[in-house]
C-alpha cells in the first residue's frame, strides 16, 4: 500500500529536547535500498506557496498557504508499505519524527 508522508517542521519546538536524531541520508539509503521509498524530495519554504482556488468560475491566487498551519511542510515522500504499522515503523525512523512532525496518508486503493 502506498503512503504519501509529509514532512513537517515545528517552529514551536525546542530543539534542545530533540535528542540524537537519525541521519537523513541514511535514513533515504536505507529506505531506497529496501524499494519502501519510492519519491521523496524537499520543498520551498511556505513563501514560495501560491494556493490555487476556483470561485464562481474565477481563478484566484493567493501567495503563501492558505490554510493556518503550526506545522510547515519541508518535504514528502512517498512509501510502499505492506500497512499502516509498517509506514509508522518506516516513518518513525525519520529525522524529522523527532524534530518535527510526520503525517501519513494512505493512497487511495483500486478497491477503494
Amino acid at each position: 500500500m502506498k503512503y504519501l508522508m509529509l514532512v513537517c517542521l515545528d517552529p514551536g519546538l525546542d530543539k534542545s529536547k530533540v535528542g540524537d536524531a537519525p541521519d537523513v541520508e541514511e535514513w533515504v539509503a536505507e529506505n531506497d535500498g529496501k524499494g519502501i521509498r519510492v519519491l521523496g524530495d524537499r520543498v520551498r519554504p511556505e513563501s514560495d506557496a501560491t494556493t490555487v482556488r476556483v470561485r464562481d468560475g474565477e481563478v484566484l491566487l493567493t501567495d503563501g498557504p492558505y490554510v493556518e498551519t503550526k506545522d510547515l511542510i519541508a518535504g514528502f515522500d512517498v512509501l510502499e508499505c505492506t500497512d499502516l504499522d509498517h509506514a509508522v515503523e518506516v516513518a518513525s525512523r525519520h529525522p524529522m519524527a523527532w524534530g518535527g512532525v510526520i503525517e501519513l496518508r494512505p493512497f487511495w486503493g483500486e478497491d477503494d
